[in-house]
């Protein structure tokens, strides 16, 4: 597709260039950029660790090791070619190496990504933070990897080579970066073509039936699925929130506020149910809690708009900062009552969401 911009009334095209053009490497360029906001390849990411390789006898190294909140580790291989070489073979390569990866070997390389004599206890607060848990014996690293392929583009080859994985399991998705120049600045189109956006809830629903017919679940995650997909379903009619969310076995369910650093999650437990903002500015805690306290200002306009208190947790010493609303049952309660319950989770989100829209998107910092 091309991009356009206007002027004089009409629609003039934005020329293309290439990353080779305007001399951006893939390590010092495009690394860098998506190893300090990984929001534009996908907003349920957190960097692990970068140029990863902690192996034997093997010199390659992951570009960007990432972890998913379904505890997931992600390969993400970055090129800056048109037609991304062989990025799919080595990528599944480079999956197969990691997915007998530890917990402790994970929170280990976050550490060293992070550096400093506090970098363990830093990692490990980071990925508790970033999972929605409280201890660490919670957290359940999963064997399945997913592979993420960024590049100026792809060859049919690739493209083909995916659709194939994908087909058997695998889970690999392909993100387009596409540069373009506009006078002295240079615009980056990030697009992902595969799956394709409309297609990705069929394909995740195929991959969750297979995943489902081969490993057997614990009740409370089978639990937690059927209650997130109803939940889905219900809030369709209401709000685009969760258009694009397919069910899951966590205690969470994640939405974007249009802003990177802001997340509007439903969370459930047994007994209790949440529905909050979250607020984790690039792991920034200056920035973070400075977007904090510019809404905390706007408390009264902000409580008015979404029509009941809120519980504001500034939580020092943590990454992130939380605007709470909760309310009573969990997913314990017996499964008729899960409607009413599903109702006032979409309504309290949908509110929570008008009432914080607009200030978000107008905090500077």
């Amino acid at each position: 597709m091309t991009l356009y911009w206007v002027a004089d009334q009409k629609l003039e095209p934005v020329p293309t260039t290439s990353f080779v053009n305007e001399r951006m490497l893939e390590r010092r360029d495009l690394q860098r950029l998506l190893k300090s906001d990984i929001s534009p390849v996908g907003d349920d990411l957190m960097v692990l660790a970068e140029e990863f390789g902690d192996w034997e006898d093997s010199t390659r190294r992951i570009d960007l090791l990432c972890l998913d909140r379904e505890a997931r580790l992600v390969v993400v291989e970055i090129k800056r070619t048109e037609d991304g070489g062989h990025m799919d073979l080595q990528a599944v390569r480079y999956a197969a190496m990691v997915s007998n990866m530890t917990l402790d070997q994970a929170v280990g390389a976050h550490a060293r990504y992070l550096g400093g004599d506090d970098g363990p206890v830093r990692a490990e607060k980071s990925v508790l933070e970033f999972l929605g848990l409280s201890s660490i014996e919670e957290v359940e690293l999963t064997d399945e990897v997913r592979i993420v392929l960024v590049s100026a583009d792809f060859s049919t080859e690739v493209t083909t080579s995916v659709l194939w994985l994908n087909k058997r399991g695998l889970d690999v998705t392909c993100i387009r970066l596409r540069p373009y120049r506009l006078g002295e600045q240079v615009l980056v189109d990030v697009a992902q073509i595969v799956p394709l956006p409309e297609a990705g809830d069929y394909e995740v629903r195929v991959r969750a039936k297979a995943e489902e017919t081969r490993k057997v679940r614990t009740v409370r995650q089978e639990v937690r699925r059927r209650f997130w997909a109803q939940l889905i379903e219900r809030s369709q009619a209401r709000t685009s929130l969760y258009a694009s969310r397919s069910t899951t076995s966590d205690s969470w369910l994640a939405a974007g506020l249009g802003r990177s650093g802001f997340n509007l999650n439903i969370t459930m437990t047994a007994d209790v149910g949440r529905v909050d903002c979250y607020i984790n500015i690039g792991s920034d805690p200056v920035r973070t809690t400075a977007a904090f306290k510019a809404l905390l200002v706007q408390r009264e306009v902000i409580e008015a708009a979404f029509g009941a208190s809120l519980d504001w947790e500034e939580m020092p010493g943590r990454l992130g900062c939380r605007i709470i609303y909760n309310l009573e049952g969990g997913w314990r309660v017996p499964e008729a009552e899960w409607p009413a319950m599903q109702d006032r989770l979409i309504d309290a989100a949908i509110r929570l969401e008008k009432a914080l829209k607009a200030p978000v998107q107008a905090f500077r910092g």
